[in-house]
Parts: structure tokens; C-alpha cells; sequence
């Protein structure tokens, strides 16, 4: 997306604080960039609870540029080997 990002992750530690991810995420993108844009302050976030499917929340963020206008279809879209490694479905 050209103005946001969304980030699926599974911290070790279930009392880590999502902020203190974002914030690192966002000073090393910057860093790795060699950006000379600042990010929004903060960050939204969301706790996946037991009743709610990792499998939907990957399909809304799979099909977000979809839905922007940015792509025809999701399959257009640059995957990280990684995802493809763990076996994670597309």
C-alpha cells in the first residue's frame, strides 16, 4: 500500500508490546531505505482473540490493494520467499 502497511506477526513473549515492534519496525525501514520521510506517529493495532481466524485477517490484507484500485488481482503481487517456505497459504 502506498501509505500504510499492514504486518501479521506473532510475538514470543504474548505481553510484548505491539508499539515497541512497530516503532523498531518503522526506525529499521527507514534505516534500510535511507528514507527522508518520517512515518505517522503511532500505529493501530490488533489482537487476534480466539473466536477471530488468522486465515481472514491474512485474506482482508491480501486483498487490500485490491480493493484500492492498486491491482487487478493479488496474485500480481510480489510474495516473500519466507511466506512460501513456511508453507503459509496464499
Amino acid at each position: 500500500m502506498p501509505d500504510h502497511l499492514h504486518a501479521i506477526v506473532a510475538p514470543k513473549n504474548r505481553e510484548a508490546k505491539v508499539g515497541n515492534f512497530s516503532g523498531a519496525l518503522k526506525r529499521w525501514m527507514r534505516k534500510e531505505l535511507d528514507a527522508s520521510w518520517k512515518w505517522q506517529p503511532g500505529c493501530f493495532d490488533r489482537l487476534l482473540r480466539s473466536d477471530e481466524s488468522l486465515h481472514e485477517k491474512w485474506l482482508y490484507v491480501r486483498e487490500n490493494p485490491v480493493r484500492a484500485g492498486l491491482v487487478k488481482n493479488w496474485q500480481v503481487m510480489a510474495v516473500p520467499n519466507r511466506v512460501r517456505r513456511r508453507g503459509i497459504k496464499l
